[in-house]
């Protein structure tokens, strides 16, 4: 199986889809094509690797084993043992099987796990020598996808989400998933070469993503992946392709990355963060209040994720804020502004229409990006 070619899934965050592809490209994979929810490509065990490695905006990448519509728990048994499961097994594997079911006729992720089980288990013992499985190796991660009775049975090769890094030890109040602050930086207008400045920054989510990405340095590099573990991959695999992502990352096209914040305990773990990340001595960290913030030097850009509705006492409270980050790009001409929020009423307490807006999910909530250029 080592140089087999495979049909992979990208999951993404709705509204992150063409970042996701766009980045695929970039790694040089074939068959990229975005949809709903995530992006198809093709590619072998070193660019999956790979891909687990630098992908910076998507959740978690698949390998799809099979998918057509069932809409009976017979449907589901056949599909599942149709794949040839002895080629991805040698049976000593723990089956980690899980289930999202929506709007279909199979509603009850139990009874699919349990049913798809018993066809992996059966198709195992038909085409080896084994009748017992223990179940006390290595994981391997199985997903059950049934959306519209449309039935994808996806084998994870990451393992926990993409969005863990492994810097970020305690997440703070309202945290900022690491995909979409990567995201945040790249639909910004900010490239290298520009002063960045976090006014809200919390724990430094926005402002490592944008020093790990602007380094060039491989996102995952800090972590392990479910892949690295599956038996029937080379496993020589692992050391040969994060010895290509090791290689010092050129620091030369960034110039200045700042965050500010009137929060300590929230800056201390900014600077815990930047340092678990290895970027700590690429972002300046300061706690002063957004309404005295002056920045010196050349015009940059402005990220933030200010709080909103779900983090402050009030409405009004928002809107004041809201008011003050106004304020400081009229303390700052020629400086961009860019701030994700839930709140619908942004722009008129902002007292501009933005240059560009983009919807975009922080988790389950529907917020907005707002662009001032």
């Amino acid at each position: 199986m080592t140089h087999s070619v495979f049909s992979c899934y990208a999951a993404a965050a709705f509204g992150l889809e063409g970042l996701v592809s766009d980045e695929l490209r970039r790694l040089g994979l074939a068959d990229v094509h975005a949809e709903n929810g995530g992006v198809r490509f093709s590619a072998d065990p070193a660019g999956l690797l790979n891909a687990n490695l630098k992908c910076r905006f998507c959740d978690r990448i698949y390998i799809s084993l099979a998918e057509e519509t069932c809409t009976t728990f017979e449907a589901l048994y056949q599909l599942v043992f149709r794949i040839p499961w002895e080629r991805y097994a040698c049976g000593t594997e723990f089956f980690h099987l899980s289930c999202k079911c929506v709007r279909s006729k199979l509603m009850s992720p139990r009874d699919c796990q349990s049913v798809s089980k018993k066809a992996l288990l059966e198709r195992l013992r038909k085409q080896t020598a084994r009748t017992r499985f223990p179940e006390s190796g290595a994981e391997l991660p199985i997903l059950i996808s049934i959306h519209q009775d449309w039935t994808r049975i996806l084998l994870n090769t990451s393992g926990v989400s993409l969005s863990r890094r492994g810097y970020r030890t305690w997440n703070g109040e309202a945290p900022l998933r690491e995909t979409l602050a990567a995201a945040l930086v790249q639909l910004s207008p900010w490239r290298p070469g520009l002063p960045l400045h976090d006014p809200c920054c919390g724990t430094g989510t926005i402002l490592v993503e944008a020093a790990l990405m602007m380094t060039g340095r491989a996102s995952g590099i800090n972590r392990s992946f479910a892949m690295e573990s599956f038996s029937f991959l080379d496993p020589g695999l692992s050391s040969r392709v994060r010895s290509c992502c090791a290689s010092p990352a050129s620091e030369k096209a960034l110039s200045s990355i700042s965050g500010s914040d009137l929060d300590p305990e929230a800056l201390k773990l900014a600077r815990r963060h930047t340092r678990q990340a290895g970027v700590d001595q690429l972002v300046q960290l300061d706690c002063i209040p957004l309404q005295e913030l002056r920045l010196n030097g050349a015009a940059g850009v402005f990220i933030c994720n200010p709080p909103y509705g779900e983090r402050m006492d009030s409405a009004s409270e928002c809107r004041k804020l809201y008011r003050d980050l106004a304020l400081l790009r009229q303390r700052h001409p020629g400086w961009s502004l860019c701030a994700i929020t839930s709140d619908p009423g942004f722009e008129r307490a902002f007292g501009k229409k933005a240059d560009k807006k983009r919807r975009l999910y922080n988790g389950r909530l529907e917020c907005t990006y707002y662009i001032y250029d």
